[in-house]
């Protein structure tokens, strides 16, 4: 799919379709009203006789509309005008890209851009064209013996604006929307693989491919005999069960200069998850392919750096494994000792996420990170607290949750903040170790960050639970991406500091 910007007049674009939006009450948008003068009236005659209202999902295809150089127009409803917020435009957007994926219209030239979306700027509503249209229009079909594409898929969209100096901007918003495109279809591409090829050892070779291609990108892996020198005995004890060995996969961004502390980002590579001994109910076990989804959201946001080429340095750090039963599998009741010496208890071989996370953090310390950034599917409690609309963030500097609440919000791929209180520590007691790998049923979510927190009190940190918006489950099961662009956004802000 390729985008572009330009300034013309809707009535004069020679496209396979223009488009345009229709508010409720039939009242045309700019650009609407632009095509009914130069048609002499006939969309006006069209949205009166009731064939269009207005109202949100509409879709109205017109052919061969004379006086108009499109060979088709295609009008979208768009609700209450002063209603037009985030997230009804994003849905305006997808139904006008899947209805033109539908007609055989190849290219087309999009004029909603221009819609009055409250509190939106241009840069904003350019940018969120192309990622909801390139959300919309992905597909995962690369094991289908015969893919089910549409014939004539829509390859080409072009993002009008009406003002010739907001050209400038609206190219700007463009690269920055094509960038985090390209790295949720990365992250999607990652997380649909099922878990027979996306292993540990395939998913190293996936970041190497990345950094191949990349020159602002090095990469290296660490085994699980180096890991095992250096006391990673957490993450190693979540390996035990598989016949397939861990990696350590480390990527570094260099966009800034060499003695500038990176933002450093860790993400839970469990490339498949059963649970262990403590095995999970085999009902949609399946989608425990999806457990790698902070791995792939790492992978993804270094495909946009790698596109934006921000000055800042990155560090991405994913633990890689499966936890799977076995012989040797890790048992309830088991003691290991962590990279930071802190001793822990598995109490449930079922919350691993965490015991390879806390390793990877304490390896962090290294970079003299400036913040870390942790992204896992860690707690089934995050879906019963926030549903499947919002990640949860927790963490202990204030300024850095602030700002990832802040970019999720501009970005659409929003979080909401948990508290992470010293009360909740009281839960990850145990008789025999530092503390337990689970603190109970309560707070599930809270006291999963509260074990993480323990691996972080010399840094600022923060963790994204994205157990309930990593991905879809039913009829339209698929990888989401997010939270790609919650955390491309974030990068984007510090350079704008």
């Amino acid at each position: 799919m390729k985008f572009s910007v330009k300034s013309g007049t809707p009535e004069q674009q020679r496209s396979a379709c223009v488009i345009a939006g229709v508010f409720e009450k039939r009242r045309l948008s700019d650009a609407a009203q632009r095509l009914d003068e130069a048609s002499g009236g006939l969309l006006g005659e069209v949205v009166r006789r009731g064939d269009m209202d207005g109202r949100p999902g509409q879709v109205l295809l017109l052919p061969a509309v004379a006086g108009i150089a499109a060979q088709r127009v295609l009008l979208v409803g768009c609700g209450p005008e002063r209603e037009l917020a985030d997230s009804r435009y994003r849905k305006i957007v997808r139904k006008a890209a899947l209805t033109l994926n539908e007609t055989g219209a190849m290219e087309a030239a999009s004029y909603l851009a221009e819609l009055p979306v409250t509190g939106r700027h241009l840069h904003w509503k350019v940018r969120q064209v192309v990622e909801t249209t390139a959300q919309a229009l992905y597909r995962f079909e690369q094991f289908k013996s015969k893919p089910e594409n549409a014939s004539r898929p829509l390859r080409r969209m072009t993002l009008m604006v009406t003002d010739r100096q907001a050209l400038a901007e609206g190219k700007r918003a463009l690269a920055e929307g094509e960038a985090i495109a390209a790295g949720q279809r990365l992250a999607r591409d990652l997380g649909n693989t099922p878990a027979n090829i996306c292993t540990p050892a395939w998913l190293a070779r996936q970041a190497a491919s990345l950094a191949k291609s990349q020159p602002s990108i090095t990469h290296k892996v660490l085994e699980e005999k180096e890991m095992g020198k250096m006391g990673m005995g957490a993450l190693l004890s979540v390996a035990r069960g598989s016949r397939q060995p861990a990696k350590l996969i480390i990527l570094e961004y260099k966009g800034a200069k060499r003695g500038d502390r990176p933002v450093v980002l860790v993400g839970k590579g469990v490339t498949f998850d059963s649970g262990g001994i403590s095995i999970k109910p085999s009902a949609a076990m399946d989608e425990m392919k999806y457990d790698m989804c902070g791995a792939a959201s790492v992978l993804g946001v270094f495909r946009a750096l790698s596109e934006l080429r921000l000055p800042l340095n990155v560090v991405g750090l994913i633990p890689a494994t499966e936890n799977l039963p076995g012989g040797n599998a890790s048992k309830p009741g088991d003691i290991v000792t962590s990279l930071s010496g802190q001793t822990i208890e598995i109490l449930n071989t079922d919350a691993e996420g965490r015991l390879i996370l806390c390793d990877a953090l304490t390896y962090a310390e290294r970079y003299r990170p400036e913040v870390i950034i942790d992204i896992a599917t860690l707690t089934g409690a995050c879906v019963i607290a926030l549903g499947h609309q919002a990640s949860a963030v927790l963490g202990n500097h204030p300024p850095l949750v602030h700002d990832l609440i802040r970019a999720g919000n501009e970005s659409g791929d929003r979080a909401w903040e948990l508290p992470l209180w010293e009360e909740y520590q009281e839960q990850l007691k145990s008789n025999f170790a530092d503390m337990a790998n689970v603190g109970g049923r309560p707070a599930g979510t809270i006291t999963a960050a509260c074990f993480l927190a323990r691996f972080t009190e010399k840094q600022r940190w923060a963790h994204l639970d994205i157990a309930g918006t990593a991905w879809r489950s039913g009829e339209k099961k698929s990888a989401t991406g997010r939270p790609v662009a919650l955390l491309t956004q974030y990068l984007l802000d510090r350079t704008s500091r």
